[in-house]
């Protein structure tokens, strides 16, 4: 399915959308369009930068069903994290749930808040929900991830939504393992923010993300780093006033990565024509095929995938092999995959077909 759009399979079978995926083709046209036309013209068209960077908080939107205004333009997920993090007024007493499987990025940050009297309670991504009802109640925030890192396990987030709704907590989601590939819907999840780079399953360029906050968490969190973009009248460069952007903008500090900018919108805009709902099966079908594939070979798979939790993460391992020696022997054959902490792990995108997952699974010891 689409497969014209991604080149890379002239080259490779890649099974590595986890870690930094190819770039669409849509995206990379974006970007070469810019760039051809900043190195004749400069500036000349700044007009087509700023509808960029407009339409990129539109296309955002639409991917999570948000609006414009709740879209600020970061340049990484571990920056949209850290502007909720540091951004809150944090009381000595309040608490965090947090979760152990989570990647350091959707961690660090919220332990660093001990210094300001926050206690974190620690869970697994895998707990039931009555644990992260109970976990919830009297907590001020909750952060995990839609898919984990490692596990590929799939966060009920919904459920977990409600949850938070109901006790008043504030909920946070690390979206990178998985928009572009599942659907989220911030209105119907109760989800207060969530962040996502755009090199993962959007298959779009490194260093430009997005980071969602709803206009009622926008009173509560103030722009951690200042600059001339943070202002209402940053148009005007004689004037002085510090009044903050009425919208999500307020949190974009100078100027932006526009090349990125450029790829990251064509990117979604494509996601969005292909279908997220179309996408989302397929993305589980492949995953559920390296599974099954892989354990009849004798692996271990992490984690206990079933149709409510299963992502297009995959990481298995068997006893005697060095998992570096996979990933090695596969790479060998123009087979992407990752070496995880011990694991060998997987993670195909729709366009991949199941003959390039047997041909990766036929090659296993």
């Amino acid at each position: 399915m689409h497969r014209d759009q991604f080149p890379v399979t002239r080259n490779l079978i890649y099974l590595n959308h986890a870690a930094v995926a190819p770039l669409c083709l849509p995206a990379a046209r974006a970007m070469e369009w810019l760039s051809q036309d900043a190195l004749h013209y400069g500036s000349q068209h700044y007009p087509k930068w700023l509808e960029t960077y407009e339409g990129l908080r539109t296309s955002a939107a639409r991917l999570v069903n948000g609006t414009p205004g709740e879209i600020a333009l970061v340049k990484n997920t571990s920056e949209g994290i850290a502007t909720i993090a540091m951004g809150l007024n944090w009381r000595p007493g309040d608490r965090i749930v947090a979760f152990h499987d989570e990647f350091p990025a959707n961690q660090y940050p919220w332990q660093r808040l001990a210094s300001k009297g926050v206690t974190i309670t620690w869970l697994n991504a895998t707990d039931s929900l009555d644990q992260i009802d109970q976990a919830a109640r009297g907590a001020r925030l909750l952060a995990i991830s839609f898919v984990q890192f490692l596990t590929g396990f799939r966060a009920n987030l919904q459920a977990i939504g409600e949850i938070c709704r109901r006790h008043g907590v504030i909920f946070f989601v690390d979206a990178i393992q998985g928009l572009g590939a599942f659907p989220l819907d911030v209105q119907a999840s109760n989800i207060d923010a969530l962040s996502a780079d755009g090199h993962k399953w959007l298959c779009g360029p490194e260093g430009c993300g997005i980071l969602y906050i709803s206009r009622r968490l926008q009173e509560m969190v103030e722009p951690v780093e200042f600059g001339w973009t943070n202002t209402a009248s940053s148009d005007d460069y004689g004037r002085r006033d510090m009044t903050l952007r009425p919208d999500a903008g307020r949190y974009e500090c100078g100027t932006l990565n526009t090349i990125g900018c450029f790829g990251l919108r064509a990117a979604i805009d494509f996601l969005l024509e292909v279908g997220i709902d179309k996408i989302a099966p397929v993305v589980q079908s492949l995953g559920d095929q390296v599974a099954e594939g892989a354990r009849r070979k004798g692996y271990e798979i992490l984690g206990n995938r079933t149709p409510e939790n299963a992502a297009g993460i995959v990481s298995f391992r068997k006893e005697g092999i060095d998992t570096t020696e996979i990933v090695a022997k596969l790479r060998a054959e123009n087979i992407v995959t990752a070496p995880r902490a011990g694991w060998v792990r997987t993670s195909p995108h729709f366009y991949i077909e199941p003959r390039e997952i047997e041909k990766m699974l036929d090659l296993l010891p």
